[in-house]
């Protein structure tokens, strides 16, 4: 745990929704023993722009997870379907493409209270910090695969 580095990447649009993630996220890493010098947070506009970010984190050496925090929440359009995709698919290609764990904690949810539910603070559902537990997960399995 001591020679890990997280960099964690938050989309800025929904922030009402993606601040708390990300303090969900930052809380098990915390709790899980990362010091806050292990982490490190880029924010950026939207989801779109969450894989490309991965992605030159991911391709630092001493990275050795990346987390991206985001929330989609389905309006009165198709947009919703094309980021909420092509969000998922670059992420997963980040993945794929730098060998290392890319951790997928977007909520792509149809209304504001599920996005809501699924962010709460206070011992109640945070799919940031579900977010944290995969990364932390991954790592050790990345662990035993070398």
């Amino acid at each position: 745990m001591r020679h890990l580095k997280v960099a964690v990447i938050v989309s800025r649009f929904n922030e009402f929704v993606t601040h708390r993630l990300l303090q969900g996220c930052l809380n098990e890493f915390k709790k899980s023993g990362v010091k806050d010098s292990q982490i490190f947070i880029s924010w950026v506009p939207g989801a779109l722009e969450l894989p490309l970010t991965a992605l030159k984190w991911a391709q630092k050496k001493d990275i050795s997870v990346v987390v991206c925090l985001g929330a989609v929440i389905r309006g009165e359009t198709y947009h919703f379907e094309l980021v909420a995709h092509e969000c998922a698919r670059g992420i997963m290609g980040v993945s794929l493409k730098s060998g290392k764990p890319v951790i997928f904690g977007v909520l792509s949810t149809n209304t504001i209270k599920q996005a809501n539910e699924r962010s709460m603070l206070d011992g109640g559902d945070n799919k940031g910090s579900d977010a944290a537990q995969a990364a932390l997960e991954m790592m050790g399995v990345m662990a035993r695969a070398k």
